[in-house]
């Protein structure tokens, strides 16, 4: 399993409904409405690295009204959850 993070740019009109197309793209894990350069956050997490190209540029990219995407491509994944599953003593 591979997760990625794609930040996307959209025009200020589908800013309204993007949010839920991004989430029904498969392979999308989530995805944010959030402030600042980018309009929306998603998360991916794909099998493969080369279902990154075919989710990122023949889907994610092709939604009406999107603008940018940039993609990137994580290491390790970090959550507290995941760690103190990890490290958890079965108590």
């Amino acid at each position: 399993m591979m997760h990625a993070i794609v930040l996307v740019k959209v025009d200020r009109v589908a800013l309204a409904v993007l949010g839920g197309e991004l989430a029904d793209v498969p392979g999308v894990s989530a995805a944010y409405s959030v402030t600042g350069e980018w309009d929306f956050v998603t998360i991916l997490r794909l099998r493969e690295l080369d279902d990154l190209a075919h989710v990122v540029t023949e889907r994610i990219s092709q939604l009406p009204g999107v603008t940018a995407t940039q993609t990137m491509v994580a290491f390790a994944a970090y959550s507290r959850h995941y760690l103190e599953s990890l490290f958890s003593s079965g108590e």
